[in-house]
């Protein structure tokens, strides 16, 4: 598909007047564990009894590592693995990530090399493979899988972030026990737990994490749960026999610290990178408003998001595309679909890999949304700007927000510039930083 800049669109969208914008900073609450204080915080944690006496010396243990950008993933997984080794046990990495990385284990072991997550990093084996065993059958019916490689240790300890996830609504979202039957079940389990579609996922996942804890040896979980800035916020254990009950409340009280934008509504959502790294599907739609199914509801409202690129750490998965009205040229030319679609398959949602409007430049995909928008007021046009769907500290806003903000119509909203004109280079990118 040739997409070049100078032809009737780009004459089509020659006029549409972009508005000023200015930077403004969301403040939420910082409380956070440093990643200094990180390995302590592991080590104070899973010095605990039960969770101690479970890691005896000699045996083998399988430490789990996931495919999502989770802040200082690294630093907690490198830890984990510490203190198995300190307590005599010979420790594991094994990606517990679906179908993620092309649903094959070299994908999977380069996404956590872009996490610096490898051998030498971690001073242990990582052994990523697609085999699983089967475990039985779940009271909704579903076959249950897990790797092979987790099955055949001795023990397995599930470290994952908890947080609310972006296609469905349940007690269980992101967390300990999706990590068990979608992470650890490879890509026929992630398959399985999807098969019977997204309204269903909220039930098929607690029903096949009991078969996994009856038939797996799962030791414990130590869940992350991270603050509105993409900061640890909380590391805890949870044994094993309390993943169940616990979960949920965890979950609360991520949904709790989750972030959002603040102004609530707008125009025009331009996002200037999206990505595997951020979210699931490229940008978090309890940010962005960008559900691929009607089982989520939340974020901002818009009438028109674009996305002006991918992050390389997705390599090529650019799922979430569908999610945008219009993208870049620069981030269709990074698509990949041997690295997309077998999130596609697996999931059985295809909204997400739709290719949307694609035009040639980052000024004229802000120009496309603002054309296409109905019933809006040209001179005061609503347009938010973010820099992904994790790090929305800073971001920007048209000029059509100033006078309300300066008059504290959203508290924890603070203009840290007055509006000017965006600047774009001569082939159209956007040079403007989000933050000066």
């Amino acid at each position: 598909m040739e997409i070049r800049q100078g032809g009737v669109v780009s004459r089509l969208l020659a006029d549409v007047a972009i508005p000023r914008m200015f930077r403004a900073e969301q403040v939420f609450p910082r409380e956070h564990i440093a990643p200094g204080e990180i390995p302590s915080v592991v080590e104070r944690e899973l010095s605990r009894e039960p969770f101690r006496s479970k890691i005896r010396p000699g045996m083998t243990v399988a430490v789990t590592a996931g495919s999502r950008g989770i802040a200082n993933v690294d630093i907690i997984t490198r830890a984990v693995v510490d203190f198995v080794k300190a307590r005599g046990a010979v420790p594991f990495i094994v990606p517990a990530m679906g179908s993620h990385g092309g649903a094959t284990a070299q994908g999977q072991l380069d996404i956590l090399a872009g996490y610096g997550i490898t051998p030498d990093t971690m001073g242990c084996e990582i052994r990523s493979s697609m085999e699983v065993v089967e475990l039985g059958v779940s009271d909704t019916g579903m076959p249950v899988y897990l790797d092979k490689n987790a099955y055949s240790a001795d023990g397995i300890i599930l470290s994952c972030r908890l947080k609310p996830h972006n296609a469905f609504r349940g007690p269980y979202e992101s967390g300990p026990c999706k990590m068990m039957t979608v992470g650890l079940g490879k890509q026929r389990g992630a398959e399985r737990v999807h098969a019977a579609g997204m309204d269903k996922i909220g039930e098929n996942i607690p029903s096949m994490a009991k078969v996994v804890l009856e038939k797996a040896p799962i030791l414990f979980a130590i869940p992350c749960i991270e603050n509105a800035y993409d900061q640890t916020w909380r590391i805890e254990a949870i044994d094993r026999d309390d993943i169940l009950t616990r979960e949920p409340e965890l979950l609360r009280e991520a949904f709790a610290r989750m972030p959002s934008l603040l102004v609530g509504e707008g125009d025009v959502l331009v996002v200037d990178e999206t990505g595997k790294n951020y979210s699931g599907t490229g940008v978090d739609p309890n940010i962005t408003g960008t559900f691929s199914t009607p089982y989520a509801h939340g974020g901002v409202k818009v009438q028109r998001t674009c996305f002006l690129d991918l992050s390389a750490a997705s390599h090529g998965n650019a799922l979430g595309v569908g999610l945008a009205n219009v993208i870049t040229r620069r981030f269709f030319d990074k698509i990949d679909p041997e690295m997309m679609y077998p999130n596609c398959i697996t999931s059985t949602v295809l909204t997400s890999a739709r290719i949307p409007c694609v035009v040639a430049t980052d000024k004229e995909a802000v120009q496309m949304c603002i054309r296409t928008c109905n019933g809006i007021d040209p001179a005061r046009v609503r347009v938010i700007r973010i820099p992904n769907s994790l790090h929305i500290g800073h971001i920007m806003l048209s000029e059509a927000y100033y006078q309300d903000m300066l008059a504290g119509k959203w508290p924890g909203l603070i203009a840290r510039s007055a509006p000017e004109e965006l600047s774009f280079d001569p082939s159209g990118a956007l040079t403007t930083p989000i933050e000066a």
